[in-house]
């Protein structure tokens, strides 16, 4: 099915209440592990600057990632000396399962989360936090990469976080500049239908998360950060960066395998009210013929070529049906994907026969200009027949873009999909606990993969002035979770 997303029916954007509610705006994670020295002093800095320059309620929630050491106990003493201070044990692991149980469990409508040794200047917070309460962007990250940022740090960590985002750009087309600052915040209605789909739970969940935001059209907000570089830093470099190359493997083969459900996170397209009075607007026309003409002329090139090599063998009018095939079976599995949106394998063979269909009319094209030819002149050069050939491509190219467009991947983005029941889908209250899921804290998470969730609807736009339910919170919550994966361990120590 196509993934472009069609005027919605929803409000437009709209900031969030002003007025402090009993539940927090934002709830600001720390994850720690091992932080005795200086977890202290981080959560009152952090306090401090919250209370003085945030209009909002607000919640600072210490992640205990399974200490060894005395951490425990300050977070406890902490949560219990300071109001807006609360604190998780976990008993394994692992940042990015810290920051996935906190955030499953967090009522706050501004999820977000800072490294212990506050590396990053606290009066990027507010800008951070901003387009995010505003309704403007749907997760904001801090960068170190920016023009106007002002970094102090090695040669040897910048040259490894600017190779590593340069791995990004080019093997995942990420856009974003700054991939690993432990400075980023999420909306909670967009971290409620993007946590299921990450699966990393160490230092990878940032860039995993980020990823397949991207590339489900959520917008991501950058923020300028001033950062100092903490010498006394326990993250393992080397095995960090093995364990974040996997993870590119495995998110790269994911998505150019298509078996990520990316269109449950889309939102609809015109957040202005203006937006939805556009009529007879084709949907994602320019998208469509920029990349038709890519795929276009990438497989006209591989057809020459092809042609070029069997023409070796055997006559014009063989060669040319045996290149146009190959050809066409490849034109129209990248068009699929690349051009249409299509993901995952449901209906690739009926979009294959539909192709070959195609490739009959453009066959039928290019044999009666190598007829015609044949019919001026007995011996053609070379040069000559491939002039003919790209002069009638030129003309099957438009009427293959057309008959794609209207037959065989047809715009069926209004048709919503339907499940079993013949019901329409109705978006789950976020507490709901679903079969299968695990309970961590008070709230639930699901732990099944990305492929076993049934289908939902494309997100909602930024909704309006929620009201934010009360009740009674424990200050200290100990979260015992399941036996950890192979592949889910925490690359800091060795």
């Amino acid at each position: 099915m196509r993934t472009d997303s069609s005027p919605g029916t929803l409000p437009a954007r709209e900031h969030l209440p002003a007025a402090p509610a009993g539940t927090p705006v934002l709830d600001v994670v720390i994850p720690v592990y091992n932080e005795e020295k200086d977890l202290q002093p981080c959560v009152l800095r952090l306090h401090e600057h919250l209370k003085r320059t945030f209009p909002y309620a607000f919640r600072i929630t210490i992640a205990d990632n399974a200490s060894t050491d005395t951490t425990p106990q300050v977070s406890r003493r902490l949560a219990a000396e300071v109001p807006e201070v609360r604190a998780f044990r976990l008993e394994q692991k692992g940042r990015g399962r810290a920051l996935r149980t906190v955030w499953s469990a967090s009522e706050a409508p501004i999820l977000a989360y800072m490294d212990v040794d506050l590396s990053t200047d606290l009066n990027a917070l507010l800008p951070l936090v901003a387009p995010l309460i505003s309704g403007h962007s749907d997760l904001a990250i801090g960068s170190r990469l920016a023009h106007s940022s002002r970094v102090v740090r090695g040669p040897k960590r910048e040259f490894i976080s600017r190779a590593y985002n340069l791995i990004l750009r080019g093997s995942l087309q990420a856009r974003f500049s700054d991939a690993q600052c432990g400075f980023k915040a999420i909306r909670r209605d967009v971290a409620r239908a993007l946590l299921p789909l990450v699966e990393d739970t160490g230092w990878f969940f940032d860039t995993e998360m980020l990823v397949l935001a991207e590339r489900a059209g959520l917008r991501i907000h950058e923020v300028p950060v001033d950062w100092v570089d903490d010498p006394d830093s326990t993250v393992h470099i080397v095995k960090t960066a093995t364990e974040d190359l996997k993870g590119v493997w495995r998110v790269g083969k994911a998505l150019a395998g298509g078996s990520l459900p990316l269109d449950r996170i889309a939102r609809p397209f015109g957040d202005d009210p203006r937006d939805r009075e556009i009529q007879d607007v084709p949907k994602g026309l320019a998208r469509q013929l920029v990349g038709f003409c890519v795929v276009g002329g990438l497989s006209t090139l591989f057809y020459l070529l092809l042609y070029s090599v069997f023409r070796q063998f055997g006559g014009s009018q063989i060669a040319n049906a045996l290149a146009l095939l190959v050809s066409a079976v490849a034109n129209t599995a990248a068009n699929r994907r690349l051009t249409f949106g299509v993901r995952g394998r449901g209906g690739a063979v009926r979009h294959q026969a539909q192709g070959l269909v195609v490739f009959a009319i453009g066959l039928a094209l290019t044999s009666g200009s190598l007829a015609a030819l044949s019919a001026a002149t007995s011996d053609p050069a070379h040069s000559t027949e491939l002039a003919v050939l790209i002069a009638a491509n030129l003309a099957a190219t438009v009427l293959r873009f057309l008959l794609f467009r209207a037959w065989v991947f047809p715009d069926r983005g209004e048709d919503a999909p339907t499940p079993p029941n013949g019901q329409p889908y109705e978006p789950q209250p976020y507490e709901q606990q679903q079969p299968g899921q695990e309970q961590y804290g008070h709230q639930q998470y699901g732990q099944q993969q990305y492929d076993q969730h049934p289908p939902h609807p494309p997100l909602p736009q930024r909704p309006t002035a929620p009201t934010y339910a009360t009740g009674p919170q424990s200050s200290y919550q100990t979260v015992h979770l399941q036996p950890v994966r192979p592949a889910d361990t925490d690359p800091r120590n060795s």
